[in-house]
């Protein structure tokens, strides 16, 4: 499975503001919640039950929210670059500044597993995070994480 499979250009966002680790998980709901004709009320609660069970900063300043859903028949990405690192409680206690909402299907373990393996992959290569953050513009931000 590619991220391109899951995410879409238009569904990234460099500078996207968020104070906290609570206002960054209901800011991707909010983008996530038309894309997947769920309410974000829903979406940032599943997200945070989710991580009340363990931390989803992954370190090197990355964090990959997700949830399951029975109403997703696909994998389904929104990825930021948020315009001020925040305290995620990643595990090595490092600031976040990049985050990947990952809403998955909860009837497909098989595409959860791929989606989620895709993505930490991508993001524990150190050439792919300098050129995440480089990126001067979405387009360049989206050919970082799925060309």
């Amino acid at each position: 499975m590619e991220i391109r499979d899951f995410l879409k250009e238009e569904d990234v966002a460099i500078d996207f503001r968020a104070a906290d680790k609570s206002s960054l998980l209901r800011a991707l709901a909010i983008c996530a919640g038309a894309a997947v004709r769920l309410p974000a009320d829903a979406i940032a609660d599943a997200l945070e039950q989710r991580d009340d069970l363990g931390s989803t900063g992954i370190g090197g300043g990355v964090c990959i929210p997700h949830a399951r859903f029975r109403e997703i028949r696909k994998p389904f990405g929104v990825f930021v670059r948020l315009e001020h690192p925040i305290d995620y409680d990643a595990i090595d206690g490092e600031p976040v500044d990049l985050a990947f909402l990952l809403l998955l299907p909860a009837s497909s373990q098989l595409d959860q597993l791929n989606a989620l393996a895709a993505v930490a992959r991508k993001l524990r290569a150190p050439e792919t995070l300098r050129r995440l953050r480089e990126a001067d513009d979405e387009a360049a931000f989206y050919k970082a994480i799925a060309g």
